[in-house]
């Protein structure tokens, strides 16, 4: 029997290119601890490559301390996690957040299929081996959570444990064939709402080129645009991703993102504006590229030992206003809790971005978990 403690509700291109990003992180403040006049977590910026691989990561924390390592999703940058690397690294833990293929520093192939699991988990195995390669905590939020589950699952020896946040494990692949048939039909009846809130993840697959150009036609807008705070007001009503195909893309018929000022208390501003300026220099085409290998990468889930079942501690932080991935109060969950044997699932009031919206508040449940779980570094 499977060990699963749900606690809903409580707290607990180029190297030019890179180098371009990288001088202007430097020139903002972000590696520097210059910004906005308040002393900065002294993130570390480094680069790896191997012959088939370049990632940028960000490194804070003793160099002999155990590796926490933290993935991101989509549209992010390792960035998404300083205020979590720099709470951890404080206990003792050697915290490295890649940006990830596709993202900012880190290389940007041109192939749609160069995005599968299969690629970015290799690339992931490549860093840690090269970080010393001894079993990790790995923490990964939207597509971040899909690789470290992934990973953790084809590889276990690569890991202590896991965070998965904002999307739960499915063993079968974050894939339209695995997500839809677990649609709440009582929001999203299926004669309107066939794919339900996936709607805009099938309108990558139909309508790529598209998509990508118009979330490049104001870059900042549409970053600006994506990253927002919750609303308990949506939770039981259909998410306006669930309407893009009849709205004919994200931003309608005026296919660009209405201009929007980015919420402060999410990024912070010099963090945002390096986010922008990774995305001026490579746009949404990378990103997006994730969404549409679901086959090579169902067949690519189905090659984990165990049929993918993970036997580290795992713990899963619901967001309850996330109208997109909540596993609460539906079957979305399931196929996590049946396949890890020690899970432990909780739950924050905030929408998707946890990492940024409840900065606090998920330090502090990851650290409970750690605890419980008898993981936390011999310094702490």
């Amino acid at each position: 029997m499977n060990d699963v403690i749900e606690l809903l509700g409580s707290p607990l291109k180029a190297a030019i290119d890179r180098r371009t990003i990288l001088l202007g992180m430097c020139a903002v403040g972000l590696l520097s601890g210059a910004a906005s006049g308040m002393p900065a977590p002294k993130l570390s910026s480094r680069i790896f490559s191997t012959v088939r691989h370049t990632t940028h990561y960000l490194e804070i924390g003793p160099a002999g301390g155990p590796l926490m390592i933290f993935l991101h999703g989509w549209p992010e940058l390792g960035l998404i996690w300083r205020a979590q690397m720099d709470a951890f690294a404080a206990d003792g833990w050697r915290c490295v957040a890649p940006d990830m293929r596709g993202y900012g520093g880190s290389s940007i192939p041109e192939a749609i299929d160069a995005y599968t699991y299969e690629h970015i988990i290799q690339d992931m195995a490549e860093l840690h081996d090269h970080l010393g390669g001894k079993p990790a905590i790995w923490v990964g939020h939207d597509w971040g959570s899909v690789i470290a589950s992934s990973l953790v699952a084809h590889q276990p020896a690569r890991s202590r444990g896991a965070v998965l946040i904002s999307v739960p494990y499915f063993p079968d692949a974050n894939a339209l064939p695995t997500i839809v048939p677990l649609v709440d039909r009582t929001i999203y009846p299926a004669d309107q709402y066939p794919d339900g809130q996936w709607d805009y993840y099938r309108y990558y697959t139909k309508h790529f080129k598209s998509a990508v150009a118009d979330l490049d036609a104001d870059k900042a807008a549409s970053l600006a645009s994506i990253f927002r705070k919750g609303d308990p007001a949506s939770v039981g009503k259909p998410s306006p991703n669930a309407m893009v195909t009849r709205k004919g893309g994200r931003f309608g018929s005026a296919h660009r993102a209405p201009p929007t000022r980015p919420d402060a208390d999410l990024w912070p501003s010099a963090d945002f504006d390096a986010l922008v300026q990774a995305f001026n220099a490579h746009g949404f085409r990378g990103p997006c590229a994730w969404y549409m290998n679901d086959d090579a990468n169902i067949a690519y889930a189905r090659m984990a030992p165990s049929g993918g079942r993970i036997l580290q501690p795992v713990l899963y932080v619901n967001g309850d206003l996330d109208a997109i991935n909540t596993i609460k109060g539906n079957h979305s969950g399931d196929p996590m809790r049946a396949a890890c044997a020690d899970l432990v699932v909780t739950s924050l009031v905030g929408a998707h971005w946890l990492p940024l919206e409840r900065k606090a508040e998920l330090i502090q449940v990851i650290r409970a978990w750690l605890g419980q779980k008898a993981l936390r570094p011999v310094a702490a």
